[in-house]
């Protein structure tokens, strides 16, 4: 997270760590987390030493990658961090607003039921409610 995102991690913490995440975090974002409340584990920056957060990704010890950019200053890790994150298939998300639609959307699949219907199926059901003939038909 960069510096500006921290002041307003807690709430995004809380919401992950209900959800059953458990929260891994390098030590700046991982001191955030706690001075709100949230349980994280610190992990180490690419350039701080090993394991660090691309070692846990290719180890498969990630399940999500928040990642918001911070500037030139960090540019090396978050470069790392995201190639890392594509090459192992793990979602990786980059704003502070993504990760908060991303745990509604978690928390929205965990409390309702979810069917999967064709799109025509949908469109056709749809013209019969509303009594107009579908295109096509």
């Amino acid at each position: 997270m960069n510096d500006r995102d921290k002041r307003q991690v807690g709430t995004l913490g809380k919401d992950l760590a209900g959800l059953g995440f458990r929260l891994m975090a390098t030590r700046g974002t991982s001191a955030a987390l706690e001075a709100a409340g949230v349980e994280s584990e610190a992990v180490f920056k690419v350039n701080e030493g090993r394991p660090n957060i691309v070692d846990l990704v290719k180890t498969g010890k990630i399940d999500l990658v928040i990642n918001t950019p911070l500037g030139r200053e960090s540019f090396y890790d978050e470069k790392s961090i995201r190639r890392a994150a594509i090459r192992y298939n793990i979602p990786c998300i980059t704003t502070l607003a993504a990760a908060h639609a991303a745990a509604r959307g978690i928390r929205a699949l965990l409390d309702q039921s979810t069917e999967v219907a064709a799109l025509q199926d949908l469109h056709k059901g749809r013209a019969a409610v509303s009594g107009s003939p579908a295109a096509g038909d």
